[in-house]
C-alpha cells in the first residue's frame, strides 16, 4: 500500500477518536441544559416560587401550637428557607423547622432560631373574645385584611374569608399569632383572584 494511502487512512482514524468524544461532552451538556429547563417549567407550572414558599411557611408554622414564641421571620431563596428569630424551647426549634421542611417546594431548611426559655415570666390569660377583638384590631389595619372572619376557641386563632393573595393569608396569620394569649392560628382564608384581577373563583390556601 502507498505511504499516501496509508497516511491518509491514520489521519482519518485520529478524527474520528477526536470527535467522537467532543460530539459526547457537548450531548451532555445538551441533556444538563434541558433538565435545567424542564425543573424551572416545571416549577413555574405549578406556581412555585420562593415567595410562595415562604407564605407557606409561614402558615404552617404559626398553625403549629408545639411552636411558642411567634417571633420567627421566614426567608427563601432558591428553596432555601431561614428560619430566624426567638422561640421558647429547643422541642419548637426542632419543630419548626420539621414543619418547613414538609411545605412543597422547600429544598432546605437552615434554622437559625434561638431558644429563650420563657423562665418564670407571667403567662397572659386573655379570654377568647378578648383575643379575637385584638386580632380583628391588627387586621382592620391592613385594607387587604379588614375583612377576614376571626373566632377563637382556647386560645385557637381561625381565620376565614378570603384575600387578595397567599402573601396576604400568611401575613394574617404572622398579625393573629403575634397577639399575646395565641395559641395557634387556623388559616382557613381562601385567595380570591377576583380581589386582585377581576377573577372569580376562589382556591384555598391555608392548608
Amino acid at each position: 500500500m502507498p505511504w499516501s494511502r496509508i497516511l491518509g487512512v491514520l489521519a482519518c482514524a485520529s478524527v474520528a477518536i477526536v470527535v467522537v468524544p467532543t460530539y459526547g461532552m457537548a450531548q451532555g451538556t445538551i441533556d444538563k441544559m434541558e433538565q435545567k429547563t424542564k425543573g424551572a417549567a416545571q416549577d413555574a407550572k405549578t406556581g412555585i416560587s420562593d415567595s410562595w414558599v415562604t407564605a407557606k411557611t409561614k402558615i404552617a408554622i404559626f398553625g403549629d401550637d408545639r411552636i411558642k414564641g411567634g417571633q420567627i421571620s421566614v426567608g427563601t431563596v432558591n428553596g432555601a428557607v431561614s428560619l430566624r428569630g426567638k422561640v421558647d424551647s429547643d422541642s419548637a426549634k426542632a419543630a419548626a423547622a420539621s414543619v418547613a421542611r414538609a411545605v412543597t417546594g422547600v429544598k432546605s431548611v437552615r434554622n437559625d432560631l434561638r431558644v429563650i426559655p420563657a423562665g418564670d415570666r407571667k403567662a397572659i390569660a386573655a379570654s377568647d373574645a378578648d383575643i379575637t377583638r385584638q386580632v380583628q384590631g391588627r387586621l382592620a389595619k391592613d385594607a387587604q385584611l379588614k375583612s377576614v372572619g376571626v373566632r377563637t376557641d382556647g386560645g385557637a386563632v381561625t381565620l376565614t374569608g378570603a384575600v387578595s393573595s397567599i402573601d396576604a393569608s400568611a401575613h394574617a396569620s404572622e398579625l393573629a399569632r403575634g397577639v399575646p394569649g395565641v395559641r395557634m392560628v387556623r388559616n382557613e382564608l381562601t385567595y380570591d383572584s377576583a380581589k386582585r384581577d377581576g377573577a372569580r373563583a376562589p382556591t384555598t390556601v391555608g392548608k
